[in-house]
């Protein structure tokens, strides 16, 4: 009997999950059955992808670069990935845009429904601390940007993943190195990281075995911590709004792979979806790499030496989910608080959002410093910045799940892209965690 594909086991996870979650809620006690026996399994599934994502990007990285044949490839690649990222960022931006203007969904929230928001949620310390954060980059020079990429400890850099651009750099600074040294003196070298490589990636075979109970133990936890549900009801209108941004730029990435790749968009989604589902369900786009990076290699078919660039650098600056996100959600605040945005004042929020995305670290909640920053750009009054978010604070987790889901379909897209671009798509040779098993019993 042919076994049930790892996609379906994620989405029965979740759907158990949500399900379970909604039942302890009526349930005294459910909340702190879950956060005691049910959470920690979802935990230790995230951070076991976060374990391996270093030595993952390390490994790749270095591999992909020392394989090139001509160093000039890799700043093509680079040169693509950087423009792609940027234009798929623009769009999502732009159909954020178009989107909330045309439906206009803060025109629709009573003051009673701010007032009860601004009581729940204007005070509390996620909120407080966002804007702090967003007051810290914003105090930052021009090129921190650069000089923060580069590491000053090997070891520091590798022993923290919200260091990812300095691994990045690492890395790449390493494979160069390897491929000038010649290939004599670089073979031991590349040898290890060629066998370090290929043990993650049966790592993260391992881990995804359970990944429809850790899918099941995050969302279970989500819904019992979601908040009053009067609140999110009333937010409807504009998470819709958001939503149907983000439904939008999922059809746009499926017609950019049916049209340059000239691959089956369906095929794609099938391929992809268990990373779009841990994504959806960790918020993270960082402890998801691993599986996406496992997928576009094995799955997708794309060539180590670009998906070990174009996918660890996406997850860092590539957010067209969040970027989306954004401009929904500034014009949205912006309509319910009475504050008038000229078309200046728009044009603005799409080179804020789009250089803010680059900066953006790719974890849960990052896209609310974000908005502090798109928001001030524009000249909101820095007293309302509280009242602001907490309009939106209700549904932001929920809404960081699906935008996250975006961020790694953008990222698995613009891989095959470059891939088809480069002459480095092939035909898909998928590897399953057993494949050596016979060997070592």
């Amino acid at each position: 009997m042919k076994s049930l594909a790892l996609h379906w086991k994620i989405l029965i996870g979740m759907l158990l999950g949500v399900t379970f979650g909604f039942i302890m809620l009526e349930v005294q006690g459910g909340g702190d059955f879950i956060a005691s026996w049910i959470k920690p399994i979802g935990t230790i599934f995230v951070k076991l992808l976060k374990l391996i994502a270093v030595p993952l990007i390390l490994a790749s990285l270095i591999k992909g670069i020392s394989d090139l044949k001509d160093i000039s490839k890799f700043a093509s690649i680079g040169l693509k990935t950087i423009i792609i990222y940027v234009l798929t960022t623009v769009i999502a931006i732009s159909i954020g845009l178009i989107l909330v203007n045309t439906l206009n969904p803060g025109d629709g929230v009573s003051t009673e429904t701010i007032a009860k928001l601004t009581e729940t949620y204007a005070n509390d310390s996620s909120v407080q601390g966002k804007i702090a954060e967003a007051s810290r980059q914003q105090a930052s020079r021009p090129l921190d940007f650069l000089e923060a990429m580069v590491p000053d400890n090997a070891f520091l850099a590798l022993s923290n993943n919200k260091l990812m651009l300095q691994v990045i750099f690492l890395a790449m600074f390493l494979g160069i190195s390897l491929l000038l040294v010649g290939e004599k003196s670089a073979k031991p070298l590349k040898d290890f990281f060629d066998s370090l490589n290929d043990v993650v990636l049966k790592m993260v075979d391992l881990i995804m075995l359970t990944a429809p109970f850790a899918v099941f133990s995050l969302l279970a936890n989500v819904v019992v911590s979601s908040g009053d549900p009067e609140l999110l009801y009333a937010l409807m209108f504009y998470a819709g709004v958001v939503v149907g941004g983000l439904f939008l730029m999922i059809c746009f990435y499926l017609v950019l792979v049916s049209v340059i790749t000239k691959r089956n968009p369906i095929w794609f989604l099938k391929q992809i979806s268990p990373a779009q589902l841990l994504a959806f369900s960790t918020s993270s786009s960082a402890a998801t790499l691993p599986v996406t990076m496992e997928r576009v290699e094995e799955h997708l078919g794309v060539d180590k030496e670009v998906s070990s660039f174009v996918l660890p650098v996406g997850a860092t600056i590539n957010m067209d989910g969040t970027s989306l996100y954004q401009a929904v959600a500034a014009v949205f605040i912006a309509q319910a608080l009475n504050f008038d945005l000229t078309f200046a004042d728009q044009l603005t929020i799409v080179l804020t959002a789009l250089l803010a995305s680059i900066g953006s670290a790719a974890v849960p909640g990052a896209g609310m410093v974000m908005l502090v920053i798109v928001l001030e750009s524009v000249g909101f009054p820095a007293d309302k910045l509280a009242i602001g978010l907490a309009l939106i604070f209700a549904v932001d987790r929920p809404l960081d799940m699906c935008r996250t889901m975006v961020n790694v379909t953008g990222d698995a897209t613009v891989s095959m892209i470059v891939a088809k671009i480069e002459g480095k798509l092939h035909t898909p040779k998928s590897k399953e965690w057993d494949d050596h098993l016979e060997e070592v019993k």
